[in-house]
Formats: structure tokens, C-alpha cells, sequence
């Protein structure tokens, strides 16, 4: 199949608030924003003051990532950003490789309902040309190394080392983080 992938501009808010809020406007959940700023922030920004702050990064020039549509149907998310804006940066699990400008894709959600139709695959090829188009040299994940086991749903926001290596990325190092029980580790591709 083939999805639509597009930033995630302002005008597109209300289906970047499908893919990432809260059925409930008040609870404080990720919006993807637990890898985006540090954690004093993070910890700060609770209720409809974490929409707030997404909807300001849709506001921006450059997209705090891109939206997967079936037609007019919103049906995934996937964050990327340069890698120096993030807590990544300065993380000490998540080692620096060289000296290039990395963007950082670390987040990928595919809506219930729309599992196993190929849109993560699409999200992340989505994702990487759009930091290419925007001057990116190098676009890294951090997946989870599970070698085919089963990931929980909760954890498999970080991608799969295959899943990353099917849209031609490569293992470039290992990491001292974990999701959902397996070690991640750092898959590069060069523009």
C-alpha cells in the first residue's frame, strides 16, 4: 500500500493531537515529547500545557516530524529533529558517532486499527527525506535490538533494528538504553 507522508505543520495540528493526545484533555501524557526536551521541562509541562507546547513546534519552520495518511485518514507519526535540540545530545547512553550534524528520528506511531500495513515502514522513509530535504547529512534511530522477539506495543515507539534496516539503515554502534527489555542501538543513514 501506499501512504501519504507530510510535515507535521500547524495547519495539520489537530492530526498530530489525533496521533499523540489524550482521549481526556487534561491528562498529561507523552505527546512525544519524553525524547524532545529535557526533564525538568517535561516534568513542568503537564495537562494541555504539553499540547500547547507541540502545537508551538508545528508552528515552527521546521516540523517536529511527519504524519502518515490512508487518504484523508491520519494514520501515523513519526518525530525527527536534529539531534543537537534534543536530550539525545547531551545523553550519555546514546554515543556521538562522528562529528556530523545527525537529525535524530526517535519516535514512530502507527494508530490502532492500522497495524501491519505497512505504514512504520513508510513513516520512517517519510521521515528520513524530509530531514535530508531540510539539510540533514546523517538521520539516526535508536531501536530496540530484538532480534525478531515480540516487542510490547507500549515500548515500540523506538522501531526495531529491522524495521530501520529495511529502509536502509545501518548498525553504526550500541548504546547503554533499553526498551521494553531489549538494548537499542544507534542505526545510521548518510544523505
Amino acid at each position: 500500500m501506499s501512504f501519504e507522508i507530510v510535515p507535521a505543520t500547524l495547519a495539520r495540528f489537530d492530526d498530530v493531537a489525533t496521533m499523540l493526545g489524550p482521549k481526556k484533555p487534561t491528562s498529561s501524557v507523552c505527546w512525544c515529547l519524553s525524547h524532545r526536551i529535557d526533564s525538568k521541562t517535561n516534568r513542568e509541562l503537564v495537562g494541555p500545557a504539553r499540547g500547547a507546547y507541540v502545537r508551538e513546534l508545528c508552528g515552527r519552520q521546521v516540523a517536529p516530524g511527519v504524519l502518515a495518511y490512508d487518504g484523508d485518514e491520519v494514520v501515523g507519526w513519526a518525530a525527527v529533529a536534529p539531534r543537537a535540540e534534543l536530550p539525545f545530545a547531551r545523553s550519555r547512553k546514546y554515543p556521538h558517532v562522528d562529528e556530523l550534524e545527525a537529525w535524530s528520528l526517535f519516535c514512530v506511531r502507527v494508530r490502532p486499527g492500522h497495524r501491519g500495513q505497512g505504514i512504520a515502514h513508510s513513516l520512517i522513509e517519510g521521515a528520513t527525506t524530509y530531514a535530508f530535504d531540510q539539510g540533514a547529512p546523517v538521520v539516526e534511530g535508536y531501536p530496540a535490538d530484538n532480534a525478531g522477539a515480540k516487542v510490547d506495543l507500549t515500548m515500540a515507539y523506538v522501531g526495531t533494528r529491522k524495521l530501520f534496516e529495511d529502509a536502509g539503515y545501518t548498525k553504526v554502534a550500541d548504546t547503554d538504553a533499553v526498551s521494553g527489555g531489549f538494548p537499542r542501538v544507534v542505526m545510521r543513514r548518510l544523505a
